[in-house]
């Protein structure tokens, strides 16, 4: 990590959120969050922005940015180990809200010569971009000072500036069809990298592989978490493809969402597609790994097209000792591109 920052994106990250929230009464903000949660399973057309005001903003940023921060953290890091040579210089975070995917791409090339890219969030609901201002700004950390927060309808209308990088988390579920279209659409067009993340759901897997055909309709080819720009194995309906990222929860978090653990695990799905060469993963681990006596299970998605059940044992020698320590989401076999 850049000498420059001065603690651990995650952390600072949770110290402005714990310094925002201060002061909050718990109920009003838990009952925000029921409200937030309803709406963020359910469907919202374009015209009616899900955070209205303050209190919304200020609850949705408790309740979801450390989530979306460690989702599309773990995106990008599929992006970045199938073109480690990407640095982008400037980067669109399209519905980016408070900004959570901007700290995620902060992070993600802070060590670059240059340092992180140029961002630009673009979101219709000001409370939110005010709220992601004063977040950023307080945060210390380096690429988030500088960030442009532009207020913007999000639909056929959007238009993005010639981008490196473009991201759209957690954005899709609130669009309806045609609109999600025209997003990926215009991302695809406006940029060198997409990544696209949504919630580990089967319909958010759903709006992820729409994505993913658009994007290669576009001609972008997949960098991750695929191993190839084909066909999708999975039968439509039968599963989906879905990740976790473990996220730490501050005594305030765990308040505002229930609950006692120090963690939870934020499901998501995603894609990143790419204009220039990539090396995928040869191999995906699509499900957490199942070890047993003597031997791991391992189920993968392959770069031929397929999904298969790989048993490794202790005959294998050291490729047994990797498949105990494989994590579901990483790439197989270990050390390869795309981990």
């Amino acid at each position: 990590m850049n000498a420059s920052l001065r603690i651990p994106v995650p952390d600072a990250l949770r110290s402005a959120l714990g310094e925002l929230l201060d002061g909050l009464p718990p109920r009003q903000a838990a009952q925000a969050v029921d409200r937030l949660i309803a709406s963020y399973r359910g469907r919202t057309p374009t015209d009616a922005p899900v955070l209205r005001d303050r209190a919304d903003v200020v609850a949705y940023a408790a309740y979801r940015m450390p989530a979306t921060f460690e989702a599309v953290r773990s995106a990008l890091a599929g992006l970045r180990a199938a073109a480690p040579g990407f640095a982008p210089r400037t980067h669109a975070d399209v519905g980016g809200g408070t900004g959570a995917a901007s700290w995620a791409v902060a992070e993600a090339w802070a060590e670059g010569p240059e340092g992180p890219p140029r961002t630009t969030v673009l979101d219709w609901a000001e409370p939110a971009l005010t709220l992601g201002r004063e977040l950023a700004r307080a945060s210390g950390v380096p690429g988030l000072d500088g960030v442009e927060w532009r207020r913007t309808r999000i639909g056929p209308a959007l238009r993005i500036d010639g981008s490196d990088l473009v991201t759209v988390s957690y954005v899709l579920n609130e669009l309806t069809e045609e609109d999600r279209a025209a997003v990926v659409d215009e991302a695809a067009r406006a940029a060198q990298a997409v990544v696209v993340v949504e919630p580990g759901t089967p319909d958010g897997y759903e709006r992820i592989i729409e994505a993913r055909d658009r994007l290669t309709a576009a001609g972008l080819r997949i960098a991750a978490p695929c191993p190839h720009s084909a066909r999708c194995p999975i039968e439509p309906g039968t599963d989906w493809c879905h990740f976790a990222a473990r996220v730490s929860r501050s005594s305030l978090h765990r308040q505002v969402k229930g609950g006692s653990l120090a963690y939870e695990d934020e499901k998501f799905s995603y894609v990143a597609a790419v204009r220039f060469p990539a090396e995928p993963a040869p191999a995906r681990v699509t499900r957490r790994p199942q070890i047993r006596k003597g031997q791991v299970l391992l189920d993968l998605c392959t770069a031929e097209e397929t999904l298969r059940r790989e048993t490794v044992t202790k005959r294998h020698g050291a490729l047994y000792k990797a498949a105990r320590d494989a994590e579901w989401g990483d790439a197989w076999p270990p050390g390869e591109a795309g981990r």
